[in-house]
């Protein structure tokens, strides 16, 4: 609770609120990286998920890469993430789902290759946000694609508001957030209690 805590203080002193329901957090999260706030994170998902026989983690390029290389370093596990965009070094068994991202307005086939995701995993995803949750049903999908089984989501900061994490929930997902949003206006945040 005390890091969540901290979290929440971190956000309200550097995040920034753009028209649109956009919170800026490049000072700490996404451009800009604090090291120290990102490896409190990775410990943080790493009690989060203890015992739950983890045995990747999984996010999707390229916000999310660092607080997912956070997460498996704390839990010492390898990390994938999905591509956005097709490679030349993608090839054979690609697992792929279709994302909608709202911040860039548009449709991404997003994939992972079937050597690094399969049947004899038990997968924690993480990302940096989750607001409308389509993100994390994409990689949910690509899970399922391979037959391995979901541990939950780990989420740095989540709109609550926006409902992605709530309609998760009541699908029977495990999603852990570090700091849930529960209000946002132009000038203000709120934070779940």
């Amino acid at each position: 609770m005390i890091f969540i805590r901290a979290l929440e203080q971190k956000i309200l002193a550097e995040g920034k609120i753009l028209p649109g329901e956009v919170l800026k957090v490049g000072s700490f999260l996404n451009q800009q990286i604090d090291t120290k706030l990102l490896k409190d994170m990775g410990d943080e998902i790493a009690r989060l998920y203890e015992g739950n026989n983890v045995t990747k983690v999984l996010t999707i390029e390229s916000s999310g890469i660092a607080i997912a290389y956070a997460a498996g370093l704390a839990m010492g596990l390898p990390v994938v993430f999905a591509k956005k965009h097709s490679s030349s070094n993608l090839s054979g068994n690609i697992l792929t789902s279709q994302v909608y991202s709202y911040t860039h307005q548009q449709t991404y086939d997003i994939m992972v290759s079937g050597d690094y995701i399969t049947s004899n995993d038990t997968v924690l995803i993480v990302d940096d946000f989750l607001a409308k949750g389509n993100a994390l049903k994409g990689l949910i999908d690509i899970v399922n694609q391979a037959g391995a089984k979901l541990a939950g989501c780990a989420i740095a900061i989540e709109k609550g508001f926006q409902g992605g994490g709530d309609e998760l929930r009541a699908k029977g997902v495990r999603v852990e957030s570090l700091a849930i949003i529960d209000k946002m206006t132009d000038d203000s945040l709120e934070f779940r209690s």
